[in-house]
């Protein structure tokens, strides 16, 4: 470890020393204070290593939140070993290409995805697994708890670059595949000392965990109010009831939102006869329509809703109060240089649309095993986000759209590039052409919708279609609509022409 280097160990270890009886992490009946939160992470750290696990080691999660899996974060931590949290919802296929592609050592396995993981053990090479989130323990499986070392071992001081991989985080697939996007100890560091800055997270307070733990957002909260010695309150996924109960019994003070979340809380809220307190929620981050966020308002009278820019790759490019200037992703943070470019890599002027590109701490360390892709967005030495948008003249950006070449669509929160879902309706035998576009959604933020051409003498139906999809690739990707057009509009250079297939189609539903 550097002179003058911190990791996220050393959140663990300052706050068992400063705060060792306060709570630091509540599952179910579960509460483990600071101190014995430190004991445990210790523990499994010294059990992995007596196992051969050793710094730059992946760790493969496949698991709900639990407060193993937060374990697990810990002792990775403090030992350099490099944790890949995969997206529970993947296919087979998607789940087996993120194992292939970061090599795990060993791979964790909640209750519900260990048949999976065993089914593709003669595909990814993999020899060590383990039970996390209790449960069976499946035959040549090792459970959880045996992994823990009897001595804490607390003497013991790894010495961790601040710089080496903490996580790896697969994004949307942009061409086919998905990239598993690494940031490190320090780039963790730096995106929780914003947030802390940002939402005046203290040892008060008290994150409501509903997003999955494979998610840059659930992981970067759940961080930042741990390095502030505050207490995480770990769902194992987002219950509507159980998160008002829980928001209400353990004084919760922030969560973070996709779409459709705040409308179940507000509509449960409702349903069960408006018996939660939720005064104390004072901070929500995330995306949302503003009718939902003004119907929490009214449940919440003390919560703050913010505006901001980011990604995996940069969380916490910029933000703002959401009524300080409604519209607006907010102004650069204290950790982060943001410029736009043109195609060129020339500064526009203010007020003029270009390329969102960032430097700071928060940028991560690039793509695990793509040199060129990282390269390509580390060009000139700024990350080039792959987003356009326009400052005002008092500093604020404005999100326009994000380029041609990495169009998203982001339903409920979820990364989804329409190639890939176009990918999967093409191996569709009635399917001659398609474009896959992003349509406005009050229930999600955003929905995909497939517009489709047949191929002469063939038939399909919307729900055909959609099911067929859903076999083939993850069932958040499969399109929500599905409308079959005579052709598609065409540029002079004959190829689909999506910008006005989106004005064509990208209507409100």
């Amino acid at each position: 470890m550097g002179l003058r280097d911190y990791t996220v160990y050393d959140f663990i270890r300052r706050n068992a020393l400063v705060n060792p009886e306060n709570d630091c992490i509540v599952f179910n009946d579960l509460r483990l204070t600071h101190r014995q939160y430190k004991q445990r992470c210790d523990r499994l750290a010294a059990g992995l290593k007596k196992r051969g696990v050793s710094c730059g080691d992946r760790l493969a999660v496949v698991a709900q939140n639990s407060d193993e899996f937060v374990i697990l974060y810990g002792a990775a931590a403090k030992i350099g070993t490099i944790v890949v949290p995969v997206n529970w919802r993947f296919t087979g296929d998607e789940m087996a290409y993120v194992l292939r592609d970061t090599t795990p050592s060993w791979i964790f396995a909640g209750p519900g995805y260990r048949q999976a993981v065993t089914e593709l053990k003669q595909d990814i090479g993999v020899k060590n697994f383990c039970t996390i989130g209790g449960g069976e323990v499946p035959e040549g499986w090792t459970p959880f708890d045996g992994l823990y070392d009897d001595k804490e071992q607390d003497d013991v001081f790894d010495d961790i670059d601040g710089n080496s991989g903490f996580v790896i985080i697969h994004t949307a697939a942009v061409q086919g595949r998905p990239r598993g996007a690494v940031l490190s100890q320090n780039n963790i560091f730096a995106i929780s000392m914003q947030m802390i800055a940002n939402e005046g997270f203290n040892e008060d307070s008290c994150h409501i965990c509903i997003l999955p733990l494979f998610h840059v957002a659930g992981l970067a909260r759940f961080m930042a109010v741990m390095h502030a010695g505050g207490k995480n309150v770990i769902l194992e996924r987002f219950e509507p009831e159980k998160t008002l109960r829980l928001i209400d019994a353990e004084k919760g003070t922030t969560f973070f939102n996709f779409a459709p979340i705040l409308k179940r809380l507000t509509d449960k809220y409702h349903e069960l006869g408006r018996n939660f307190d939720l005064s104390g929620i004072t901070r929500v981050g995330g995306l949302d329509h503003s009718e939902n966020l003004e119907q929490f308002e009214k449940i919440a009278p003390n919560v703050e809703f913010a505006s901001g820019f980011g990604q995996t790759e940069a969380m916490g490019v910029t933000w703002a109060p959401r009524r300080e200037r409604p519209g607006s992703a907010g102004k650069p943070t204290l950790i982060s240089r943001v410029a736009l470019f043109d195609d060129n890599d020339k500064l526009v002027p203010v007020g003029e649309e270009g390329e969102i590109c960032v430097r700071g701490p928060s940028v991560f360390q690039g793509y695990w095993g793509r040199e060129d892709d990282t390269a390509r967005t580390f060009r000139n030495g700024w990350h080039h986000t792959g987003d356009m948008g326009r400052f005002d003249e008092y500093g604020y950006l404005w999100y326009s759209r994000r380029k041609a070449e990495k169009e998203l669509i982001k339903p409920g929160g979820e990364n989804v590039y329409p190639a890939e879902v176009e990918s999967a309706i093409l191996e569709h035998p009635a399917i001659a052409e398609t474009s896959v576009i992003g349509v406005p959604d009050k229930q999600w933020g955003e929905a995909i919708k497939a517009v489709c051409v047949l191929k002469p003498g063939q038939s399909a139906d919307e729900q055909e279609l959609i099911d067929f999809v859903a076999s083939r690739i993850a069932r958040y990707k499969k399109p929500r609509f599905v409308v079959f057009v005579d052709a598609l509009a065409k540029t002079q250079k004959g190829e689909i022409d999506r910008q006005q297939v989106k004005k064509d189609h990208g209507g409100r539903f």
